[in-house]
């Protein structure tokens, strides 16, 4: 049996899985099987993966259901009690699975284990900002807590005991773009989370990623399913407020005002910093120029993040 079960869910991603593929292939933690699953691809994604000859390698062909069908496939498919995934364009630094099974093996009553990550956007990369302060190499933090700025848990930089998922269950295919947050959330409701302070992978940037596109606002999670779960946890609800207020100014920039008034009834202002609450009820032109000058200090290295 490996030590991990590597899942990779692969839709339209001929420019980027070669690179993956070989960021996983190069780990120096060798011990692990990797599940790619194609699902209904209809580039070139196939026959990217099949230059690559590697016996760890197990390779699946089905029919498109999203993301979260092809890591629910995956998981069914997976040997190895530790599970992790990265999606079809991010990259692994060479010492992610290793850092990861040194952490497990510090901490073998947890179950969830994850790292800090960069970002790459068009024109930089930065490393993504967390809402604690750094104590030590590793931390076991509250989830909430810790994933007010950025998640601490990411999907392409993660590890997970099987059984997480036994208990909280899979990802949600009704979800089109948010699923990696609704099943954070279930996760850490139950779970502290074993966090490394180490840069161990890249989110990478894709402009045709499907939760950038329009027509999946209106299937993002719904968080009411939480609502019960908000009353007596402050730190949820926190949260939660923080994702919707980022829905709302989404749907403010591309004139879903529908969408912006469902969202901005939801958010309780108290847990919004008054920069966000200002920025709550900024006509759209000026959230536009807002937004590009922020970025403008990103690419000049003046700030770490758009608003």
């Amino acid at each position: 049996m490996p030590y991990f079960s590597v899942i990779i869910p692969v839709y339209n991603k001929e420019n980027f899985i070669e690179s993956t593929l070989k960021s996983v292939l190069n780990q120096s933690f060798s011990d692990f099987e990797l599940i790619l699953v194609n699902d209904g691809s209809t580039d070139q994604s196939e026959s990217k993966i099949k230059k690559f000859s590697d016996e760890r390698i197990k390779y699946f062909s089905k029919e498109n259901g999203g993301a979260s069908s092809a890591r629910n496939f995956g998981i069914t498919k997976a040997t190895a009690n530790f599970i992790t995934f990265i999606d079809a364009d991010d990259f692994w630094y060479p010492n992610f699975l290793e850092e990861m099974a040194s952490a497990i093996g510090r901490f073998p009553n947890h179950r969830i284990f994850s790292a800090a990550i960069e970002v790459e956007t068009q024109k930089v990369v930065f490393p993504a900002q967390y809402s604690i302060e750094k104590s030590g190499d590793l931390e076991i933090v509250n989830y909430f807590d810790a994933s007010m700025k950025t998640t601490v848990i990411c999907t392409s930089c993660a590890a997970f005991h099987r059984s997480v998922f036994e208990k909280v269950g899979n990802f949600d295919t009704a979800i089109k773009s948010g699923q990696d947050t609704d099943m954070w959330i279930r996760m850490g409701l139950e779970y502290p989370v074993v966090f490394s302070w180490k840069i161990l992978a890249r989110y990478v940037y894709d402009p045709k990623s499907l939760s950038k596109k329009r027509e999946y606002l209106n299937q993002k999670m719904n968080f009411s399913k939480f609502e019960t779960a908000e009353k007596t946890n402050p730190k949820l609800k926190k949260f939660i407020d923080l994702n919707v207020f980022s829905f709302a100014i989404r749907a403010k920039l591309i004139d879903d005002q529908k969408n912006f008034a469902v969202f901005y009834e939801k958010i309780d202002r108290k847990n919004l910093t008054l920069k966000k609450r200002i920025l709550l009820e900024l006509p759209k032109i000026v959230l536009q120029f807002l937004i590009q000058f922020d970025l403008l200090l990103v690419s000049l290295k003046l700030r770490n993040s758009a608003f």
